[in-house]
């Protein structure tokens, strides 16, 4: 699939015309003037994240996973059965995806827990000069 093919499939999930916007790294096919002159029509915007910065890119998180429960020790027959697959893990992790209540709970224990013994964002605990 293309990046203007889609870029049109992502609009058409939207036909009320609301403003999407797209993360996407630095690919030049994503730069062309066609997609950019469509894009501009169909008010998409194109949210471009730095070169080199993968982590930036929110829906990397999901590809470890993703790789995880459908690819890691499987042995599909042919590519129809890993599509399925593939298809069948998101549908699986929004029916089970926890509240957002929860998450926040587990975040502010793990901040908790990092302050009790000074380790900072880094993993890295406190220099005894600190």
């Amino acid at each position: 699939m293309n990046s203007l093919t889609a870029l049109k499939s992502t609009r058409a999930a939207r036909p009320d015309g609301a403003p999407i916007y797209v993360i996407m790294d630095n690919l030049s096919a994503h730069k062309g003037t066609k997609i950019r002159a469509w894009a501009k029509k169909n008010k998409l915007e194109q949210c471009f994240t730095p070169t080199n910065a993968s982590w930036a890119n929110p829906i990397e998180a999901h590809f470890g996973p993703l790789r995880q429960f459908t690819l890691a020790n499987s042995h599909h027959p042919n590519h129809t059965v890993q599509t399925r697959a593939l298809h069948a893990y998101p549908r699986w992790r929004n029916a089970n995806a926890r509240h957002p209540d929860v998450l926040a709970a587990q975040r502010r224990e793990r901040a908790r827990i990092r302050s009790e013994k000074g380790i900072r964002w880094g993993g890295h605990p406190r220099s005894a000069a600190a």
